[in-house]
């Protein structure tokens, strides 16, 4: 006999004859549903600092789910599909698919990037939530950043280059602000009006000198920290104009033709990684593997190693260090996770029953 998934009976030995069967109690199967707003309003960009930087250590503690990743390319976009849990007191697993479709702006205007997560008890399988996936994707990059540069980063620094003006370079930007004394931004973009639009409106939000410039290579050399955050699937950074001391946090290689590096930059750097099995095969690493220019035994640290301590982190001004941040669906997760635990309390909150 095949019994619901919430239904499955106890079975308890009573006699040589038969068992007799004790019912479980049944769980709430209904389903909370949130809108990107929603999440908007439940958790601010803050609030995800602390949660991605314990999600990586709880991976270096191997207090995680196997992470999964699957792209699948259309001929006017793509889809990631990832997975991945944490243990934490419960166990939950959380699976992310974004459509990244990058003319839809222009052609539909619909948004380049639209997605759900998946939110599931590790337990027995309950799909605990539902919700709209680009709100927390936005926010838990921009922190991971930030987590990176704390660790990375000089802590001294103060000038900072975003290539790739969308909301993205915007959420970077005020990511890296919140850990590090930034005083002058440079912005750069292949659309001139996108890094003017983007160099205007956070010199007024943050109240910094920030600059639009025609190219990155105009103002590499002066950089502390250099963000990439473009679809980008050729180089954009050279290692000839990198100077000594830098963080460059590679954000946009998150599928196996996105290119954002040079893969010589990263034989001159100490690489740092989210994932190591992710990054060798769509990230910057993955790039360089193929390239010759460094191996996978040669990369320093996943950045959850250096948050547990069992990697060294910054050792010195003048290291040039690269992080490879391909995303994961443990940082989904951490955030899915703190918007479905904060809204349970929420008696109307949207709900849905699947199985009814």
């Amino acid at each position: 006999m095949i019994y619901p998934v919430h239904s499955c009976p106890q079975f308890v030995a009573t006699d040589l004859q038969g068992i007799r069967m004790l019912p479980q109690s049944v769980k709430n199967r209904e389903t909370l549903l949130f809108s990107g707003s929603e999440i908007k309003e439940i958790l601010r960009l803050e609030d995800y600092f602390a949660l991605v930087e314990n999600a990586f250590r709880l991976y270096a503690q191997d207090k995680s789910l196997s992470t999964g990743l699957l792209h699948v390319d259309t001929e006017d976009g793509e889809f990631h599909i990832k997975a991945g849990g944490l243990v934490s007191g419960k166990t939950y697993l959380g699976l992310k698919l974004n459509g990244g479709f990058f003319q839809n702006q222009k052609r539909f205007g619909l948004p380049n990037i639209q997605g759900i997560i998946v939110l599931c008890d590790g337990e027995d399988g309950s799909p605990l939530a539902i919700m709209e996936s680009v709100q927390i994707t936005i926010n838990r990059t921009g922190a991971t950043t930030a987590v990176a540069a704390k660790y990375l980063a000089r802590p001294d620094s103060k000038t900072v280059t975003i290539c790739g003006c969308g909301t993205q370079g915007r959420v970077q930007l005020r990511s890296l602000k919140q850990v590090l004394p930034v005083q002058k931004v440079f912005a750069t973009d292949v659309d001139p009006e996108k890094a003017a639009s983007f160099a205007n409106d956070m010199a007024e939000d943050l109240d910094l000198e920030v600059v639009a410039v025609d190219s990155v290579d105009q103002v590499i050399g002066t950089s502390d920290v250099l963000v990439t955050c473009t679809p980008s699937t050729s180089p954009l950074i050279k290692p000839d104009r990198i100077p000594d001391g830098i963080f460059i946090a590679a954000v946009g290689a998150d599928s196996p033709d996105k290119q954002e590096l040079d893969a010589e930059v990263l034989a001159e750097a100490k690489v740092v990684v989210d994932l190591l099995d992710q990054c060798k095969n769509v990230g910057e690493l993955h790039h360089g593997i193929n390239a010759g220019t460094i191996t996978e035994e040669e990369v320093h640290a996943e950045l959850g190693q250096i948050i547990v301590g069992s990697r060294s982190g910054r050792t010195s001004d003048e290291e040039i260090i690269v992080f490879d941040a391909t995303g994961s669906a443990l940082q989904d997760t951490a955030g899915a996770i703190a918007v479905y635990e904060k809204a349970l309390s929420d008696k109307e909150r949207n709900k849905f029953d699947f199985f009814s």
